[in-house]
């Protein structure tokens, strides 16, 4: 039934990327990623992941030559997701496991061939959180982006390591709106129906702020479940 991909000891904990078939859903292959004994993300749901790009992109409709940063890169559904769009003239992704690089630029994963053979698609091993605070961009200080698209926490307030809270406060959101363009967007996903002080929060640090629920089947259940997708703009 479960197929071990890999197996790495990290900072964080015991990280696995593995491979199974469901017979629930007609033996569908699925592909989950486990950090110690939680479920990071799964292939069987990537509704959220993709519409975190793709809504983002929506608010920045009109303009290319687009420079946008992901911050997690998981299994890919973010990236991908942006470089769907042709006016993505460049994408920056940071991932803080370095063994997550390593499934895509091995093909381990089902969207590692896509992302690495884009010329538009960088993949660094970094944190994304250090570099919100100091430059996104170690290679070029001071550049800006269009658009940060970020998902690696569950929620703002469920963390995958504490250290990642100042992030979430008004001055660590404040330091990223400084490395947007003008008229750039923030985009967060949360596996948490939306939070009214956070949300508030993020208000009070962008030009415009507001929290979409993205719906999708699940299978398991024969109903629905949701994720939200928090998007806030800088001025032009």
């Amino acid at each position: 039934m479960f197929e071990e991909l890999d197996y790495q000891q990290t900072p964080m904990g015991e990280l696995v990327l593995r491979r199974r078939s469901e017979p629930r859903l007609g033996g569908r292959e699925i592909y989950e990623v486990k950090l110690g004994d939680e479920f990071l993300m799964s292939s069987l749901f990537s509704e959220g992941e993709e519409a975190l790009a793709r809504l983002a992109l929506d608010a920045l409709s009109g303009r290319d030559s687009l420079d946008l940063v992901v911050g997690g890169l998981g299994l890919g559904y973010t990236a991908a997701a942006a470089l769907e769009s042709a006016a993505v003239r460049s994408l920056l992704v940071i991932e803080y496991q370095a063994a997550v690089v390593d499934w895509h630029r091995r093909g381990l994963v089902p969207l590692g061939a896509t992302l690495s053979a884009d010329p538009r698609c960088r993949m660094i091993h970094d944190d994304f959180f250090r570099l919100a605070a100091e430059g996104l961009d170690p290679e070029h200080p001071g550049r800006r982006f269009h658009a940060v698209l970020l998902d690696i926490d569950h929620a703002p307030d469920h963390l995958l390591q504490p250290g990642h809270a100042a992030f979430y406060e008004t001055g660590g959101l404040q330091a990223l709106a400084r490395q947007l363009q003008p008229g750039g967007v923030f985009s967060l996903w949360s596996n948490a129906p939306a939070d009214p002080v956070f949300l508030q929060r993020l208000q009070s640090c962008f030009a415009a702020a507001e929290a979409r629920e993205v719906c999708f089947p699940n299978p398991y259940t024969g109903g629905e479940s949701a994720n939200t997708v928090y998007l806030a703009s800088v001025s032009r």
